[in-house]
């Protein structure tokens, strides 16, 4: 077991460094010029070219790129983020204060992912080509097809109009205001969560399907076990593991889909903050948001296999 997880540590620690150094390119291949963004076209107009070499050497973009990559890499190591060309808070500080928002809602789409998914699931796959099982399965098809910043502008416009209700425009603490924190991230929380249940109720009633052919299900049967004891007791732990893997891969999907859900609900996250950075062209915000979504999402999924290689020792010799 040690060894499997010292190798996907290795794997993820190569997966993290080749992710740095995309985007490190591709913010530095974007089209534009910073100093554009930050003065404006009239204002970089103004400058002379040695204040805007002056400018240039201040912000780091007039060394070689490996210099700067290297610089970039550092800075990460000793917790360093950088600063906002825009705001006087620094990366840091944004991350402290939007990071939170932004974790309550994926664990809460996640749990309701599971919530609605698993038993959509088990009641598709018990009535096969039934009316449940279609209905199921178009319900399915549905919420995988619509966009989730599409629904979540439909629920903020459904709740303004129907019943004047506007949701805090500031951040509040779990701690500090319970109510106004749920406020803010249930609506991106239940929107990301039904798009998650729709591949979590796919994938799971093709895994359970599956798995109640086989003959150590039959052989309960026989024996006389109630039914619902064998899909819970034998035949759902196992028809489990593609799911919770799958759900390790959903999580790219959360951190994706957090940015245009939180921007159609207004919620101050990360999702947000990346929103502002991209339309400032903010290029040290969005280059270590991007990077941070990237190694959450390595992190993750390296905890799912190693809770999968628990789960199923099989997965530990390959």
């Amino acid at each position: 077991m040690y060894s499997y997880i010292a190798r996907r540590l290795a794997f993820g620690l190569l997966t993290v460094i080749g992710v740095s150094i995309m985007v490190f390119v591709i913010m530095r291949i974007l089209p534009g010029d910073p100093l554009v963004a930050i003065f404006g076209p009239d204002g970089f107009t103004k400058l002379s070219e040695e204040q805007r070499a002056n400018y240039m050497r201040e912000l780091g973009l007039s060394d070689p790129l490996w210099v700067q990559y290297l610089a970039w890499i550092r800075q990460i190591a000793e917790g360093n983020f950088g600063r906002s060309f825009f705001r006087s808070e620094s990366v840091a500080d944004m991350l402290a204060r939007r990071a939170p928002l932004t974790a309550q809602i994926a664990l809460l789409s996640v749990i309701i992912s599971w919530v609605v998914g698993i038993p959509v699931a088990i009641i598709s796959a018990l009535k096969p080509n039934t009316m449940a099982d279609s209905a199921a399965r178009f319900i399915s098809i549905l919420f995988l097809a619509v966009p989730g910043f599409w629904v979540g502008m439909l629920i903020v416009l459904g709740l303004l109009f129907w019943f004047g209700y506007r949701a805090p425009l500031t951040g509040a603490s779990l701690f500090t205001d319970p109510w106004a924190n749920f406020e803010l991230v249930i609506g991106p929380a239940v929107v990301l969560g039904l798009g998650q249940a729709a591949y979590i109720a796919r994938m799971g009633r093709s895994s359970l399907l599956e798995v109640i052919r086989e003959d150590y299900v039959r052989t309960a049967r026989a024996k006389g076990l109630n039914g619902r004891l064998v899909i819970a007791w034998h035949a759902l732990p196992n028809a489990l593991l593609p799911v919770i893997t799958l759900s390790g891969v959903l999580m790219g999907l959360v951190l994706a889909g957090s940015v245009p859900v939180e921007r159609a609900f207004a919620t101050p996250g990360l999702g947000f903050a990346m929103f502002i950075a991209v339309s400032e062209r903010d290029i040290f915000v969005m280059q270590n948001l991007v990077f941070l979504y990237a190694a959450v999402f390595v992190l993750l999924n390296i905890l799912i296999d190693v809770a999968i290689a628990f789960l199923d020792p099989r997965i530990r010799l390959r």
